[in-house]
């Protein structure tokens, strides 16, 4: 009879309607937990000793999924079905929610009652929150933003009738002492970012905390560490993840298992994540290389690799196996160029906000003049409802860099697309002396003392640009609209006293024909016509 009642109430189905609800807190279907599940050693699930935690439970369905393994695994060694449910849920299983709400959500999904007391739980415990805890926790303030994950306190320094959002496991320097005990396991889908200022889950304003809850993980020396996050770590595309962290994890070489997933939608169906998905298994122990799975979405393939994950030295994944071979190709034309900005295109652009400070040439800014004058005389190239157009400024209005101002250069939109369309960037133009740009645009050719193009030079830039290989390069490391300097780490430089074509720069480097079709079945010809964001 319990085993029926166990079978009953442990319906799939919902949990699988709820996986869409949310694009920030993101749920996870059953049929994903169970693939992450079937990355670890399967004997854990035939020991009564194996301990898992969910430091960010949601809806309990990585718990749940756990008990059903451990309810089979156990039973030779705990025959009677009371007795092992009873075990599993006191002894091996616990989670800490996110909200109240997610609390009450998680119980009723692993105990079978919100109240892990009441006389219908599955398994009864003294409290009702049994090994499912939710605790109301305040961000620790200093100077505005909070100590352990940044939030502001204009936006969560809120009244007791609102979520605080400060999430117990990250807000804690000594995590351990949450259950006072050792995991096994840590498993699960923490919260990917908070957002600051704008609501919605892709916010420019947005900073990743989802590095928090893996680092903290880590801190508590579990055998193994499996959660499914953004991939934007992977190519430092992620807002307020520190590079240093990257370096320190990719470095580690503990990740045994990586699926990665282009298409956050093959995970989370209906959920737009920029970059896509991943999930991984950290192991402890390990020191290696890594099984890597890249899913692509285009071609509906799973290429696979077993290397490390920044074989390269480059500082970053390279996530698409088939960029190996046309990477390694650049390299034995142009040696390993991407290792320094003075050897890679990236060297050539300028930081974000070159010209701009926080009052002058901002995106908001109204303090140019239409049209020149004696005073009003600098050239300034800004966006005015999504179009490329120009004014007038003065140089007391320009703040900073201004020897650039005189330099032959290109302009390019430092942010466009969508990260996996097909055109990659906007469309780069010219930028004569005495002009300058707002915050819209980054700079090509930036520094006096190390450019020094001419007209024709810039204007060859932009053909090699407006390339296809030139794209597709960018394409490898650019996972969302943003596309700032560090997206050029894999384009080489060129003898720009020339202009480029794909035809040209294929022949340069060798590709085979299946590359060359690759490339052009991922990237389309740079539209010339039309928006400047197009």
């Amino acid at each position: 009879m319990a085993e029926q009642l166990f079978e009953k109430v442990y319906n799939p189905d919902v949990l699988s309607c709820l996986a869409n609800l949310s694009n920030d807190e993101v749920f996870t279907p059953p049929d994903v937990v169970n693939k992450m599940l079937d990355m670890l050693p399967q004997e854990l699930f035939r020991s009564p000793d194996t301990t898992f935690l969910d430091p960010a439970t949601k809806t309990g369905v990585f718990l749940r999924e756990i008990a059903k393994r451990l309810i089979k695994g156990l039973e030779e060694q705990i025959p009677d079905l009371q007795e092992r449910i009873d075990h599993i849920f006191h002894k091996q299983l616990y989670g800490i929610a996110i909200t109240e709400l997610t609390s009450l959500l998680s119980r009723r999904g692993v105990y079978c009652c919100k109240n892990a007391s009441h006389e219908f739980s599955i398994t009864h415990f003294d409290n009702d929150d049994g090994n499912i805890r939710y605790k109301r926790i305040n961000h620790k303030w200093d100077k505005g933003k909070c100590a352990y994950c940044g939030a502001t306190s204009t936006n969560y320094n809120r009244g007791d009738d609102l979520e605080t959002y400060a999430y117990e496991w990250i807000h804690t320097s000594k995590p351990e002492e949450i259950f006072n005990m050792k995991f096994d396991v840590i498993i699960g889908n923490p919260p990917y970012q908070m957002t600051f200022g704008i609501e919605g889950g892709n916010s420019a304003n947005a900073k990743s905390i989802y590095n928090l809850f893996i680092e903290q993980a880590i801190k508590l020396k579990p055998r193994y560490l499996c959660m499914i996050t953004p991939s934007r770590w992977m190519t430092k595309t992620a807002q307020g993840i520190p590079e240093a962290w990257v370096d320190a994890v990719l470095l580690s070489n503990q990740f045994k298992i990586i699926h990665d997933f282009e298409n956050a939608s093959e995970c989370f169906p209906g959920v737009e994540i920029k970059g896509g998905v991943n999930y991984f298994l950290w192991d402890r122990d390990y020191n290696g290389k890594c099984h890597y799975f890249f899913h692509q979405s285009q071609e509906k393939k799973i290429l696979e690799r077993f290397d490390y994950l920044d074989s390269k030295n480059a500082g970053i994944v390279v996530r698409d196996p088939q960029a190996y071979s046309i990477l390694e190709k650049i390299e034995k034309v142009d040696g390993a160029y991407f290792i320094s900005q003075d050897t890679n295109f990236s060297g050539l652009v300028s930081a974000k906000h070159f010209f701009d400070d926080s009052k002058l040439l901002t995106s908001n800014w109204t303090g140019y003049k239409n049209k020149s004058d004696s005073i009003y005389s600098i050239k300034y190239y800004l966006n005015i409802n999504r179009e490329r157009t120009f004014r007038w400024i003065s140089s007391s209005q320009l703040p900073k860099n201004i020897a650039t101002k005189d330099l032959h250069k290109v302009y390019i939109p430092a942010a466009g697309g969508s990260g996996y369309d097909e055109q990659v960037l906007g469309k780069p133009f010219y930028g004569e002396p005495n002009s300058v740009c707002s915050q819209t645009f980054l700079v090509i050719g930036y520094d006096p003392k190390k450019h020094n193009f001419t007209e024709e030079q810039c204007k060859n830039i932009i053909t090699y640009i407006q390339t296809r290989f030139f794209r597709y390069l960018v394409s490898i490391k650019k996972k969302t609209q943003n596309g700032p300097r560090g997206v050029y780490q894999f384009v080489p430089i060129q003898d720009f006293s020339k202009p480029w074509t794909d035809e040209e720069l294929y022949a340069k480097y060798n590709l085979s024909q299946e590359e060359i079709n690759f490339i052009e079945s991922m990237i389309k010809p740079m539209d010339l016509g039309g928006s400047n964001n197009d």
